[in-house]
Order: structure tokens, then sequence, then C-alpha cells
């Protein structure tokens, strides 16, 4: 979420940020946002005036029972009684204009990097490179769900049955692989120095809401019933939310750390599960990275951890294009992003 500081300040320059990201229907947030906090400050100088007030009638109340102003006295302590109340309608309306301004903030896009292409959807993306070159194949290729089925080393039709659509039984061999490339990529993240974190499966919607946006929330995530719990979508999220309202030391930095998990997504959508396969479950096992920094060092951390991803599929000799997000397909919460696009 954007600081409300920069709204205060330029709100303009959001207004632009959000025509980059083709989102027009937007624009009006920013002046709405600016005109509710500006209530909202108007309220708060009244809220620390009245507790201001309180104060100064207390001490005044005590000077006059010494000098045995019972008057005066009286009358100050009737005065010191309708205080309290004022103070806390104004403070019930102030808290109610924050939930409005917060629900709002959360629909404004951050402010993408200069870097950034412009473009409308997905069709705009921009090929920074290709790695590596597709294999040129001698004989008709079979697609991995029905090969792995021929092979018995995938399983969905029982996999449905258990569990239903967008799951998979993995055996054998292929499971050892699958163990094998996780081994591998936390193996290389180590050797780069990343301290390996195993994390919890579930977190709180306040960790949830501070690296998804709450259309995503709805869209991608699985809510333990009666509980305020979500099942991970990656372990990026628990990684993140170890820091959440917490002081770290400037000597303390960079922390990185890695983290294997299984990740749970319901993938809704026109993208979403619709076939046998492996790529769009709900189910997938993952290999992520952090890295908490000072914010001018961000991007030179953004373009190591992009070379890291990039390294693990040289190594691994598969063949990758490096797809960079344009500014309409760049998620609300992102500043700059990229995909790593494997040939298969």
């Amino acid at each position: 979420m954007i600081d409300i500081k920069l709204l205060r300040e330029d709100p303009e320059l959001v207004k632009e940020n959000i025509k980059k990201k083709f989102q027009t229907e937007k624009l009006h947030l920013v002046d709405e946002v600016v005109k509710l906090d500006t209530e909202w400050r108007k309220l708060r100088y009244k809220e620390d005036t009245l507790r201001s007030e309180r104060n100064h009638v207390s001490e005044s109340i005590n000077q006059a029972k010494k000098s045995k102003d019972e008057k005066k006295a009286n009358e100050l302590i009737k005065k010191a009684k309708s205080i309290p109340e004022e103070i806390a309608k104004t403070e019930g309306t102030r808290k109610s204009l924050e939930e409005k301004i917060e629900k709002i903030m959360y629909q404004i896009p951050n402010i993408i990097h200069s870097s950034v292409p412009i473009g409308k959807d997905a069709s705009q993306n921009v090929v920074r490179k290709a790695v590596g070159k597709p294999k040129k194949l001698k004989f008709d290729a079979v697609g991995h769900a029905e090969l792995g089925e021929k092979l018995k080393v995938l399983d969905f039709d029982t996999s449905a049955e258990v569990s239903g659509k967008g799951f998979y039984y993995m055996k054998g061999d292929l499971a050892l692989l699958n163990i094998a490339l996780i081994n591998f990529a936390r193996d290389y993240m180590v050797k780069q120095e990343f301290e390996y974190v195993e994390t919890p499966l579930m977190i709180k919607k306040e960790v949830l809401e501070g690296v998804y946006s709450r259309e995503e929330i709805n869209v991608m995530s699985y809510k333990i019933e009666g509980e305020d719990l979500y099942l991970i979508a990656t372990s990026e999220h628990p990684l993140i939310g170890q820091f959440i309202n917490k002081t770290l030391m400037k000597a303390d930095l960079p922390i990185k750390q890695t983290s294997y998990s299984m990740c749970f997504r319901k993938e809704i959508g026109s993208h979403g599960i619709d076939e046998k396969g492996i790529f769009r479950t709900h189910q997938f096992n993952k290999q992520e990275m952090i890295v908490i920094c000072e914010p001018s060092e961000s991007y030179k951390w953004y373009d190591k951890m992009l070379k890291y991803s990039i390294d693990i599929f040289k190594a691994l000799g598969i063949p990758i294009r490096v797809i960079e997000s344009c500014s309409g397909d760049l998620s609300n919460l992102k500043a700059k992003s990229c995909d790593l696009e494997a040939w298969s």
C-alpha cells in the first residue's frame, strides 16, 4: 500500500502512475483519499486539542482546590466531565474515516519503477533475453500428463477421486526427481549465503493482506473455516510475515532467506484448473527466496535474485526466456517484475 504521505505531497504523481497502468477508472480514488485524509487530520487535531484541554482542566481543578475556590473547582469538574464524551465521539469518527481510507488505498496501485515497459496487458510484455536453445526433437513429443500416466509415475484419476480436480499423485522415479530438484535449488541458494528456513503452512489475514491485494486473497487463497488462518500460496508470505511490526538494525541488513514449502492456490479464472497436468494445480512445491534490505539497495538485490533464478535453469540445461511484465500486467503490489518461461 502506498504511503499516505505521497498522496498528500504529490497526488498527481500517483494519478500519472494509475494512467500508466491503464486503470483510469481509479483516478477519482486519489481525490477521494486526499479529501478524507484532510478530514481525518482535522479530527486528529481536534482530538489532540481535547486531550490537551482535559489535562489543562485537571491541573486547573487541582489549583482551584488548593486555593479553596470551590465554585471554580465545581465549574471545572463539570467541564471536565463533558470532555471524555467529546473525545470518544471524535475518536470514533476518526477511526471510521481510517477504515474508509484504508479500503480505498488498497485499490490504488504501487508506484512502478521507471524501467518498467508501458503496456496495456500481457500481450505487451517484453522479452528481455533468451537463455539456451530449445531442442529439435526427431520424434513426436508426448504431453507430460500423457507420458506420466503411461510410465505410471503420475496418477490424475485417483487424485480426482481422493481430492478432486487440480491434484495429482506423483510416484517412483518422478517423485524422486521432484525431491532432487527441490534439494538442488535449496542447496544452490544456501551456497549464495541465504539462510534456509522452514515456515508455517498457514498464516493470519494480517500477514496475507501485507503481500496480497484483497481481490487476490478472494481469488487465490484457501481459508481455514472458523479460524483466522489461510493456507500459504508461497513460503514468501510467512517469510515476510516474520518482520511485520518489527524494527531491524541496519547492521543486520541485508537479511537473506530461502525456503521450500508446499503451496496451495485456488487458481480460479481463465488460466485455472481445466485439464490434467502438473502446471496449474491447487497444490505444488516451490523454493522461495526473499531479501530484506535498505530501500537504496532494492534493485541491486532484484537483479541478483533474477540472476540466481536464471543460473538454476542454466545449470539444469533448461532453455528459458526472461519476460518483463509491462505496466498493465503488473499486479498492484509490484513495482517491477519478471517471469522466467521455460521451454517444454
